[in-house]
């Protein structure tokens, strides 16, 4: 055979065999396999997710086994392993035992029981220093407008974090600081923290004719206060987790860098209800009674954590309710437990529309709709508040209320709690109660104090 004619049938073969290929890896099947999640969080005593689109008689064919003896127990040929031991392993799914299809790395916890909350809390928020939110021009006795902070580099989202090498953390001793250096025409010598880099500056405060006291151009706040919704209570622990998501401040939208802090019960006494490009709000006030404290040691990324003084009851639920982990969890319908009159828990249907498992960076794993219609009336959907209202899903809590859609109230984003519980510790291979002192974006803004001009 000629060899222009054994090339050509080379090349044809090839390219039959690419086709082939294409195919095999855009079937169903190969899509149910490359999609099973590289990485698997599961409670001991449940299955392993294994939702493969293959047909039964070679489901059979799957012969899965872990690098560890004793991690899981198979029922059965063509049911997904059952994990019977804490911590850390891998997983191999062979066809026929020979043909590698996937590698998953499994993380066993075990099975944890919390209080859900939906009680309103009253946070009160202390940062580890002040920090800089705007600028405010100091006019001098000729009228011209000057900034001292500004040229010494000092920009908003800046935390101050020391004054001559004292130590500040109010807004109160920084003002009277600067106006004491000012009449004594002494140098004012800032130590900044900016992000994760710390600097020190100078600068000369200014007489500011307008305010009548030694200024150096700057708004700064020491601190925030806000109503939110407690999301759990773990028993054994005392530790507590609410809001779902990390409180920034509201004009620089930097985190706020905790020092100390509390939550105490809120009493709501109206609603605002949220329109489309209007989000609502609770309207409340913070309780007088101790029914409900405990403090803040952690400001995270999915909420605030920390201990609660009295452990918690809820009136809806006797006893403590399993978690879910992100993969028990179900698009399909939910109840959220919030207040939205005084200081009574109520459930409320919604619907789990998506679950996004990718998006652990920003928190917004779940993607939720109100469809409780007396809710919808009342509120118009999610509002500012909500944030941290616990939702249940087959009697297990799957996560919590976190941030609303502007131009569509009924719909918002929620953090699953399996993320919660792994930033506050609790969610290990084993839980260490004597951790407990150290448990630790379209987002609903919180309500501050005040802003002091210095």
């Amino acid at each position: 055979m000629p060899r222009i004619e054994i090339t050509r049938i080379r090349r044809l073969g090839a390219i039959f065999f690419a086709i082939l290929l294409v195919f095999a890896c855009s079937s169903p099947v190969s899509r149910s396999i490359y999609g099973l999640q590289p990485r698997q969080h599961v409670l001991v005593g449940d299955s392993l997710d294994l939702s493969l689109n293959i047909p039964p008689s070679l489901l059979k064919t799957l012969i899965i086994q872990a690098d560890r003896p004793n991690a899981l127990k198979v029922v059965r040929p063509g049911v997904a392993p059952i994990v019977q031991s804490t911590g850390e392993f891998n997983v191999s799914i062979k066809l026929f035992g020979i043909i590698p299809l996937r590698h998953v790395t499994v993380t066993a916890v075990p099975e944890i029981k919390v209080i859900p909350g939906g009680q309103s809390i009253g946070v009160m928020l202390n940062s580890s220093g002040v920090m800089v939110v705007g600028e405010a021009p100091v006019f001098e006795e000729s009228g011209r407008e000057s900034n001292p902070a500004r040229r010494a580099g000092i920009m908003p989202g800046d935390l101050i974090t020391q004054i001559n090498g004292r130590s500040v953390s109010s807004e109160a001793q920084v003002r009277e600081t600067i106006e004491e250096l000012g009449r004594n025409h002494k140098e004012v010598v800032l130590t900044v923290k900016r992000n994760h880099r710390t600097f020190r500056t100078k600068l000369k405060p200014l007489y500011c004719q307008e305010t009548g006291r030694y200024r150096i151009g700057i708004m700064i706040r020491d601190g925030a206060a806000g109503v939110g919704t407690l999301t759990f209570y773990e028993p054994e622990s005392g530790c507590y987790g609410a809001l779902g998501h990390m409180i920034t401040d509201s004009q620089t939208m930097r985190p706020i860098e905790l020092a100390d802090g509390k939550i105490v019960l809120a009493d709501i006494q109206g609603i605002r209800p949220g329109r489309r490009g209007q989000p609502g709000e609770k309207l409340g006030s913070f309780a007088d009674d101790q029914m409900l404290s405990g403090n803040i040691n952690n400001n995270s990324s999915c909420g605030i954590f920390g201990v609660l003084d009295e452990p918690l009851q809820n009136p809806l639920f006797g006893r403590p309710i399993p978690v879910a982990l992100l993969n028990q969890t179900r698009v399909g319908p939910a109840k959220m437990l919030t207040v939205i009159d005084g200081q009574r828990v109520e459930a409320f249907d919604l619907i789990i529309e998506k679950i996004r498992p990718e998006s652990v960076h920003d928190g917004k794993g779940l993607v939720i709709c109100i469809v409780d219609q007396r809710l919808l009336e009342k509120s118009g959907g999610i509002i500012q508040g909500m944030s941290g209202s616990p939702i249940i899903q087959n009697g297990f809590l799957i996560g919590a209320v976190t941030h609303v859609f502007v131009n569509n109230p009924a719909r918002g984003y929620g953090v699953p709690v399996e993320w919660m519980l792994r930033e506050c510790g609790l969610l290990n291979t084993s839980i260490v109660h004597e951790q407990a002192s150290n448990i630790g974006q379209s987002t609903p803004k919180q309500h501050y104090l005040c802003r002091i001009v210095v």
